[in-house]
Order: C-alpha cells, then structure tokens, then sequence
C-alpha cells in the first residue's frame, strides 16, 4: 500500500490542480493568522470549489477554542481537524464533541520528547491518527525542519510523519520511519504558500518508491 500523503499550506487554485493531478490523498488549509500560509473563509470557500471527491480536506488549527473552529465549519466543509498546538486530550476530545468532526494531534517531537506514551494519550480520547513533526520553539509547523527519525515509533496505528520533508529525502524517510502517512508544505514550495508543480510530481515519485521497499 502507498504511504499517503498530504500538502498542507495551500493557498492557491493552481496549487490544488497541481496536487489532485499528482495523486495526493489530502489538502490542508491552514486556519492560523500568524501563518505565511494562512487562509481567510473567503479563500477557504473559492479552494474547496476546486477539490474533488475522495480528496480530503484537512483544517489546520493551532489552539484554537471549539467555539472559533465552529465558526470556519460554517462557512468551510472540512472533513478532519488538525489541531496544531498545545491542545491537551482533554480540549482535543471537547473540540470533538463540539463540532462533530474527525481529528488528529500534532506532536513536536524534541530529544527528550516521551513519543510512545504521547501517542497512545491522544489515541485514548479518540485521535483518528497521530503526527509526528520537528520541534521549534515559536512556529507551529511549516518549519523546514525534521526530528530524529529514530524516535519514530513502530505502532501498528496510524501515524504521519512531517519536518522538513522533501522530494531529495522523501524515499528515505519512509524507508526509516514506514508511516501511515506523511505530510508535507515547505519541502514542495517555491516561496513560502506558493506550491511547485514540480517539487510535487518528484515528491509523489519519492513516496512510490519509498512504499515499494
């Protein structure tokens, strides 16, 4: 089975066209106003016009209360949340019930990070999957960056990789890690929110032959 994969951080219309045609699974927009690549309702609104069937569209929160993340589900059919911060279980499980949607936490892995029990906390409480990306101590995600692979653990449970992802080392970080998943958006630009058709098609490529081993 092929790993899947995301593109998170699209802004673009074209973006979405270079993505569906390369094969991805998942769109993320991301919902976090600090972000380069954050989206307005109206954005979000004009991009899912362009997103077919069978191609997941994933918002990207980052401490976001359950009241605001209502809000964009008004105007913006998402069909899973991923909650980037520093959101506990229990806001993550809150978040849940209050808006009816699918989830999954993101994790900054740092040395000292305990990966298996931080995992297994989420899954408790309902995490349809479980991400894995580099640590930094202001940006949430889009980093650039990537954690010891090595910290990876092997669950049989559905993991994504993300962190500094990219076409050059894409193969090999599956080879290491074999997620569920994976997740990219810096690795595959052009400038920061600005996808490259490019980078795309020969990061899809490294995902076929990192699946094939």
């Amino acid at each position: 089975m092929r790993t899947r994969v995301k593109i998170c951080g699209i802004t673009r219309v074209q973006d979405i066209q270079a993505a569906v045609a390369a094969g991805v699974d998942a769109i993320g927009l991301v919902f976090y106003p600090p972000s380069p690549r954050h989206v307005t309702l109206e954005q979000a609104q004009q991009l899912l016009q362009h997103i077919p069937a069978y191609v997941s569209v994933v918002g990207l929160f980052v401490n976001a209360t359950a009241a605001e993340i209502s809000t964009v589900l008004k105007s913006v059919a998402l069909d899973v949340l991923q909650l980037h911060g520093d959101e506990s279980p229990a806001h993550c499980q809150a978040i849940a019930q209050a808006t009816g949607r699918r989830w999954y936490k993101a994790l900054q892995v740092q040395a000292d990070t305990d990966v298996l029990a931080e995992v297994q906390a989420y899954q408790a409480v309902g995490a349809s999957a479980v991400l894995l990306d580099a640590w930094h101590p202001e940006l949430k995600g889009g980093t650039g960056l990537q954690f010891d692979w090595s910290q990876f653990p092997k669950l049989d449970s559905a993991l994504i990789l993300a962190g500094g992802l990219q076409p050059e080392n894409i193969q090999q970080a599956i080879a290491i890690t074999q997620p569920y998943a994976v997740d990219v958006s810096g690795g595959v630009e052009a400038a920061k929110g600005i996808k490259d058709p490019l980078r795309i098609q020969q990061f899809m490529q490294g995902v076929q032959r990192g699946s094939a081993k």
